[in-house]
This record gives structure tokens, C-alpha cells and sequence, in this order.
């Protein structure tokens, strides 16, 4: 049975209250959508935290990102979530955050896109990185629009990363996914390299995934995700002493504990 709008928007509001409480937004940052029926978009507002938000702050728009009701202003950023809607039919809610180890990702011009956990190669593939585009303008989605059929979550360049499913849930679980995803692949990166998975493994778990009722829409595009044989082995990084020092100092002044 279809929820109510009342239910869409308590959805909306405990989405916002997760993606707050694990820090993947800072003040007003990151915008959450919902679509219902075919005409209609229920949306954050901007210049609201969305770990504070009330049912009623949030905002109806058209599909041509008109406001139909609500008291607050819409986000300049709903251009990028009809953009996703046009492309996906079979999409009907996106999650929009910065996480800070995807974002970092993101910042540094790195994909997540190594095959190296089996949870995110079933149900991802993996995260492309798309190329960075100005925010609140039609070049924000630029670089996503190639990207946006054939992958459920993207990173955005300089940006943050957007995710989308076929509720608000699974569009919130996705970027969970996206981001333990980036916090277990740098901690491999620190430790001197990923063990990537070879190609014969990652086929297998492609095969499982009708097991697992995962829509085999990701990782069908060479490359994605890149296995061993694509990299000739393990990942390798090197950080000197002083270079680790520095890095640990910053995360401890970041948090304000140096």
C-alpha cells in the first residue's frame, strides 16, 4: 500500500536526522527528495539543518522544480534530483550529502571504483567519480548525466556524492554503503594497499546477485569495477613518518582535539 504524503514526510524528516547524526552534512548542507505519483516532488528546503527539520518544513515542487506549496524556499540543488527522476523511471527518491571520506575521495579525483568489498560489487558495482560542475546551476549535473543509467550512486568532484532507489531508504542505505565503502578502502590505502579482487570473483558475485534481488543495472561497463588483472595487483601506497603525523594531526584538529 502506498504511504500517505504525512508518512513521506516523517520518512524525509528521520532520513535527515541520520544523515546529521553521522556527520555526512554539515549546517545546512545536503538535500533529501521524495517523488509521488508522477507530477509531484516532496523536497528539503534550503537553509535548514536537516538533523532539525519538522514534517512541515518541507517543500512540494512540480517536475519542472516549481514550488507548489510550503512556506520555506526549495534548494537551488532540485534541479540536480528532477535531473535523476527524467532519467530513472524507476527511481523514486535521492539522497544527496557530503560524507567525509567519499567527499575526500571525490576531492582527490579518486573513483571508488577498486573490487574490493563483495557487499558493494553486488550492489553497486561501484562509485564513479563524476566531473566537478558549479552548484545550483545546470552545470552540477553535467558530468553526472552519462553516469546517472547505469549506476544507483555517484561521487561529485569537489562536491559530495548522491545516491537514489526505489524509496528513501534504500537511497539513505545506499550512501551508508558508499561511504563505509570509502573508510574501509582508505584504511587499506594507509596499510600499504587493497588486496583487489580477481576477475573470475567478481564475476561470481555478479552471478549471485539475482540471489539477492539486486537488478543487474551496475557493473555491467568495463571497468566497473576494476579488478586485478586491471591494475596488476595490489594497490600500493607509501606515506613517509612526517607525512603520517601530518595527517593525523589535521583529522585531530578537525576534530578539535589538538
Amino acid at each position: 500500500m502506498p504511504k500517505t504524503e504525512k508518512e513521506l514526510r516523517q520518512d524525509i524528516v528521520e532520513v535527515g536526522k541520520l544523515v546529521f547524526q553521522k556527520g555526512w552534512v554539515a549546517a545546512n548542507d545536503g538535500n533529501i527528495s521524495i517523488r509521488m505519483g508522477e507530477d509531484l516532488l516532496l523536497c528539503t528546503p534550503t537553509g535548514v539543518s536537516k538533523g532539525l527539520m519538522h514534517p512541515d518544513d518541507l517543500i512540494v515542487c512540480d517536475m519542472q522544480g516549481n514550488k507548489i506549496s510550503g512556506t520555506k524556499e526549495r534548494t537551488s540543488e532540485v534541479a540536480m534530483h528532477l535531473t535523476v527522476y527524467q532519467i530513472r523511471p524507476d527511481i523514486r527518491s535521492v539522497v544527496h550529502a557530503h560524507p567525509p571520506v567519499s567527499t575526500g575521495y571525490a576531492t582527490a579525483g579518486k573513483a571508488l571504483n577498486l573490487a574490493l568489498l563483495p557487499e558493494v560489487i553486488i550492489g553497486l558495482g561501484c562509485v564513479p567519480l563524476a566531473d566537478y560542475g558549479l552548484p545550483g546551476t545546470p552545470a552540477l549535473t553535467d558530468g553526472m548525466l552519462p553516469l546517472i543509467p547505469k549506476y544507483d550512486a555517484i561521487m561529485m568532484a569537489n562536491h559530495g556524492a548522491v545516491c537514489y532507489g526505489e524509496d528513501v531508504w534504500k537511497a539513505y542505505h545506499r550512501m551508508e554503503t558508499v561511504e563505509h565503502y570509502a573508510r574501509i578502502a582508505f584504511v587499506a590505502h594507509m596499510l600499504g594497499g587493497a588486496t583487489v579482487l580477481p576477475k573470475t570473483e567478481v564475476q561470481k558475485l555478479f552471478d549471485s546477485r539475482t540471489r539477492y534481488g539486486v537488478k543487474a543495472r551496475a557493473g555491467v561497463e568495463p571497468g566497473c569495477p576494476l579488478v586485478a588483472e586491471d591494475i596488476g595487483g595490489p594497490e600500493k601506497f607509501e606515506v613517509t613518518r612526517e607525512e603520517l603525523i601530518r595527517l593525523v594531526d589535521e583529522v585531530l584538529a578537525a576534530r578539535g582535539l589538538a
